[in-house]
């Protein structure tokens, strides 16, 4: 397979690690909601902006957003927390990469860290046509890598049921403006 930014050609395969992406940051009051803890849409966007540069680092091509499989609230965090995104690129199909994000919070005053959420994302890798192009697959190495991509084939399986079910029930709704 060949990237064409670089006529060298992709390896049949990379290491997980090589797409590894950390983001640090904290939380100011600006970043929270009501309850005094981070809104879940600005925890949305940092798993995105993560996500999409492991895919990226994977590919070195250009990928769009698939899907958003899951994003699991485990904690809240404060804005005495800072908050850690850490990604990596957890299983690949031909054209598409299933990128797992694990949000760890810190309180700044105590040092205490936890997982706070973990998220599933799918990204399909496109050239510069627009069309889909191969991707390398993946070697997991650390026992975490492992955990993760054991299940990466039933989670790809339960995408695929989903979109079904997705383009049914889009088929179903109606596009009319409410107003009129």
């Amino acid at each position: 397979m060949t990237d064409e930014k670089n006529p060298q050609t992709m390896p049949a395969f990379k290491y997980c690690r090589e797409s590894r992406v950390f983001k640090t940051g904290r939380v100011f009051p600006n970043d929270v909601n009501n309850h005094k803890t981070l809104f879940g849409g600005k925890l949305m966007s940092g798993i995105d902006e993560v996500a999409s540069i492991s895919a990226m680092r994977h590919c070195r091509a250009n990928v769009v957003t698939a899907s958003t499989d899951s994003v699991d609230f485990l904690r809240p965090i404060r804005p005495t927390d800072s908050v850690c995104f850490e990604s990596f690129v957890s299983w690949t199909g031909r054209t598409s990469i299933e990128v797992f994000v694990k949000i760890i919070s810190e309180n700044l005053y105590t040092g205490e860290r936890a997982v706070a959420a973990t998220s599933f994302l799918t990204f399909v890798a496109v050239g510069e046509d627009g069309t889909p192009t191969p991707v390398p697959a993946i070697i997991p190495e650390t026992d975490e890598e492992k955990l993760i991509s054991e299940s990466a084939n039933e989670r790809s399986e339960l995408r695929k049921v989903r979109r079904t079910i997705s383009k049914k029930l889009a088929a179903e709704l109606n596009t009319v403006k409410y107003w009129e």
